[in-house]
């Protein structure tokens, strides 16, 4: 069983493939959203989800969220004394969401395909294929998140007449995708893909969060600081914004109230009038890659048979109306925009098991960015250095393969050296080296040494570069899997073995996990007598999970939600 994992900043999910369509796995508290957070108890166990998402207030050193942001960059990210890397915390989430599959299914899950942002670098990439290589998953395929949506949308819709290029807007918690497709009686090819890696909902949240911190006239927190109280504050903060816009997808005002670290309450109303000016910055951004991709694609906005919408961010009706305005038509989204990534995720897992139901159903996917290698350029004063050659340039068609004739920069040069980048810049310092390897020549005349290069480039993100002396025969290849920061095999063993000595929260034991953890957010927000009773039911209640006595956790849990519920109405009055 291979099965389709979206994971995403602020939510994950995981689908499976059966013969009569795509299924989403339910979390043990019964949700098909898992939140993409992470934290540590004080024991060490790691906690996965709505749990762990609780403790941002009560635990914010910790705990992480939005790591997905760090995707294949060497940031370490904190938790209490230890430290991990972005593919290290995600890990983590894929290992939960397996085991929701695991105890679906019966036996355990070994292979999958994971989505990512279709303007994933190479780097980031590689950095998800290493996160489902640390959960123990044979990762057969890293898909486009716009491409599955528009897999999922192309199966649902085979039958309804919808063929014709559609553009997916993807607006995720963290990153922005815009693909756009030609879909036609199962084919689904994709034209070409633009976006931007740092615009999400968590930006629209940053946006409400500065606007709170001026109209209740506090101080802003630093979310990285070391104190305790700045932390708690930050990630309040962030949650009060991220419930206020969520209130404004329904209605035209929302009150915002954060307790401060003295115990006093900040409050403010945010209109949604506010609150679209607030967006006005990042719905400019979102414009640019729509007319990026368009443009690439050579396809007119009014050609469109339809535009999609996938990720969560994209309920906010102040998206809605851009996307509307933008395209002159209401935008299709008859499947869940937080589903409809993983739900063509499990279509593309099917895909790869050659389910019959999908026989006729075919995907092709674009290469995100341009690749090429750094050449130097003659000029009247001489030479020119550091230039980008392109050799498969953004959105080609893959699988591709591309050759580009090149020469030594001088006479008799006994070797050249051979870099290979990725990106748009006409400066190679721009853009990001992926390789580099030497050819060895037999020294001639520059211009009796032709060099032919080639680049191929596969649907799972592997290049491979060869390089031929057309003069000699003399050759050199690279097989870029790792890239320069990827860790060597023993390293990736030594991390391995690290991780899976970290204990990981039973999955049954969630509710009781999820319920301590909101029992903990609540008893830091509220004081006196609210607080005392609310500090005695958590004390039994972690009695009674430490005896392991079934009726008396029930007993425990009851008297726990009582006062909890007790101590959630006094803060309200």
């Amino acid at each position: 069983m291979i099965v389709g994992i979206d994971l995403g900043t602020t939510n994950s999910l995981i689908g499976l493939w059966h013969e009569d369509g795509a299924a989403l796995v339910p979390n043990p508290l019964g949700h098909l959203l898992t939140p993409s957070v992470v934290s540590l108890d004080r024991t060490g166990e790691v906690i996965v989800g709505a749990a762990a998402r609780e403790r941002l207030a009560s635990h914010p050193d910790l705990t992480a969220a939005a790591f997905k942001r760090y995707m294949g960059t060497s940031r370490r990210i904190p938790l209490g004394t230890r430290s991990f890397l972005a593919e290290e915390l995600s890990s983590f989430v894929i290992r939960a969401l397996c085991a929701d599959a695991a105890a679906l299914l019966g036996h355990m899950v070994e292979e999958a395909v994971i989505t990512v942002p279709a303007y994933f670098s190479d780097a980031q990439r590689r950095a998800t294929r290493r996160a489902g290589e640390l959960a123990g998953l044979r990762v057969e395929r890293v898909l486009n998140e716009p491409t599955a949506a528009a897999l999922a949308y192309g199966l649902a819709d085979r039958d309804a007449g919808r063929d014709g290029p559609v553009l997916v807007f993807d607006l995720g918690g963290g990153t922005f995708d815009v693909s756009v497709l030609e879909m036609e009686d199962g084919i689904v090819e994709v034209r070409a893909t633009a976006g931007d890696n740092f615009l999400g909902g968590e930006d629209f949240d940053d946006a409400v969060v500065a606007w709170f911190v001026d109209a209740a006239g506090i101080t802003a927190p630093d979310p990285f600081s070391p104190q305790p109280d700045g932390q708690r504050l930050a990630a309040r903060l962030r949650r009060a914004a991220e419930a206020a816009r969520r209130t404004l997808s329904a209605g035209r005002e929302a009150r915002m109230t954060v307790t401060l670290p003295s115990g006093a309450m900040a409050g403010a109303s945010l209109r949604e009038d506010v609150f679209a000016g607030l967006c006005e910055p990042l719905l400019e951004r979102l414009r640019r890659p729509i007319a990026r991709a368009l443009a690439d694609s050579r396809i007119r906005p009014e050609t469109l048979s339809q535009v999609v919408l996938a990720g969560g961010a994209t309920r906010m009706p102040v998206v809605r109306r851009e996307v509307a305005r933008l395209f002159g038509r209401l935008p299709l989204q008859s499947i869940d925009p937080d589903e409809v990534v993983a739900r063509g995720a499990a279509v593309q897992a099917g895909l790869k098991m050659r389910s019959a139901a999908l026989a006729d159903v075919v995907l092709t996917d674009v290469a995100p960015y341009t690749l090429g290698i750094e050449v130097s350029e003659p000029t009247p004063t001489g030479r020119a250095t550091g230039r980008m050659l392109s050799v498969i340039e953004r959105n080609s068609v893959v699988p591709v393969s591309r050759t580009r004739d090149v020469s030594p920069a001088r006479d008799f040069q006994k070797q050249v050296g051979v870099r290979i980048f990725q990106g748009e810049a006409r400066l190679v310092s721009d853009n990001i080296l992926l390789g580099e390897f030497d050819l060895a020549l037999s020294p001639r005349r520059a211009g009796e040494q032709p060099i032919e290069v080639r680049f191929t480039y596969d649907v799972n993100g592997i290049l491979e570069v060869a390089a031929v002396a057309q003069a000699t025969g003399a050759s050199e290849r690279i097989v870029i899997r790792h890239g320069p920061d990827a860790p060597t095999m023993e390293e990736a063993e030594e991390r391995l073995q690290a991780l899976a000595g970290i204990k990981t929260a039973p999955r049954e034991a969630a509710a009781n996990r999820l319920l301590l953890a909101r029992a903990e957010r609540m008893f830091e927000e509220v004081l006196g007598m609210e607080r005392e009773m609310l500090g005695a039911a958590i004390g039994m209640f972690e009695a009674a999970l430490s005896a392991q006595d079934p009726a008396g956790i029930e007993e425990a849990a009851d008297h726990l939600r009582h006062a909890l519920s007790h101590a959630k109405s006094g803060s309200e009055q």
